[in-house]
């Protein structure tokens, strides 16, 4: 549908299933790793083995995993500091990622980057981001470039709902809508941002239809429901690549734990925090639909302790990994001509 001035291209719709169930399971399988490693990311925080930040993607896994089943190689991802899902729906090793949040050599910014700043361009991952709202018009740069270089590649552009508030995800609505720039720009609306609700911090209601000014079409999208997302992601990637400009989805998400490690979560109760996990679970929602396709509980109980083990492994790695020699001090300062 073509986005105007006078009518808005927002949709609102509950997709088709997307995935048979093949594609969900490792879809499935892809949510419960990085739901079991960021488990394990608590745990070694806690012990004080990662120092730092450390922001915590557990019960927001469908949303990166469904996007990453709507692209293909050679299209990009960036996202905020709450990015170690994003890494590793993108297929980057755990071992190295782990490793990163240890401040180990062995890491993808060989121990300097933590958290928040790591990046993998074979993986088309162009990094988690400390600024808040910042990573937007690097996507949109990337965009850029895509259109720059006559390439018909996508940029999945992440961020929060708090982020979708600064000055700079706006000027970045208007340049990729003028020149219709791919860019899937995605909101994952997690409902508190660093601790102040959606409603007491937006006057905006329903956050898809912020691209409106700039006659962006886009999606209200359930990010707890990994085919859904799917399906969304499907429908917007093809209009970028098409060449038809920019789209916006909101994914309406939860997180379980706080903003970060450091943060109590006091602004909502326990109640709802639990009522989400029993009724609208990522990975319950999924796990029930494989079941209903003919999955056996068994075989799905034997894939988490495959998973489990591999999440250890990627621990103990981290742990066994030397600290980078003080000379890293000065590498990566500066590109060479």
């Amino acid at each position: 549908m073509a986005a105007t001035q006078d009518k808005p291209a927002k949709k609102t719709k509950k997709p088709e299933p997307s995935m048979g169930k093949d594609e969900l399971l490792k879809a499935y399988e892809k949510m419960l790793l990085i739901r079991r490693f960021e488990e394990k990311a608590g745990q070694l925080y806690g012990m004080g083995l990662i120092a730092g930040f450390c922001h915590l993607y557990i019960g927001q896994e469908a949303v990166v995993v469904g996007m990453q089943h709507s692209i293909d190689t050679g299209d990009q991802v960036i996202t905020a500091y709450r990015n170690h899902g994003h890494m590793l729906a993108c297929e980057m090793d755990p071992k190295g990622v782990m490793a990163e949040l240890t401040g180990r050599a062995t890491g993808y910014s060989h121990g300097k980057g933590g958290s928040m700043h790591m990046f993998s361009k074979e993986k088309g991952f162009f990094g988690g981001h400390g600024i808040v709202g910042a990573q937007v018009s690097l996507g949109t740069g990337l965009g850029f470039s895509n259109w720059y270089r006559g390439s018909d590649r996508v940029s999945l552009t992440y961020f929060g709902e708090g982020a979708s508030n600064q000055g700079q995800v706006y000027e970045s609505f208007n340049l990729a809508s003028l020149m219709k720039l791919p860019v899937v720009f995605i909101i994952e609306n997690n409902r508190y941002s660093m601790g102040t609700s959606i409603e007491r911090s937006s006057a905006s209601r329903d956050l898809s239809l912020n691209g409106v000014p700039w006659g962006m079409p886009s999606l209200h999208v359930d990010g707890m429901d990994v085919m859904a997302v799917k399906a969304a992601g499907v429908e917007a990637v093809a209009h970028c690549r098409s060449g038809k400009g920019p789209f916006l989805l909101e994914m309406k998400t939860y997180r379980y734990r706080g903003h970060s490690m450091s943060d109590p979560a006091k602004y909502r109760t326990r109640e709802e925090v639990q009522k989400m996990r029993a009724e609208h679970d990522c990975l319950d929602l999924a796990k029930k639909e494989l079941e209903e396709l003919g999955m056996p509980e068994a075989d799905l109980k034997k894939i988490d302790d495959a998973i489990k083990a591999r999440v250890q492994e990627a621990a103990d790695f981290a742990q066994s990994s030397p600290e980078p020699d003080e000379g890293e001090l000065w590498t990566d300062i500066l590109v060479g001509a």
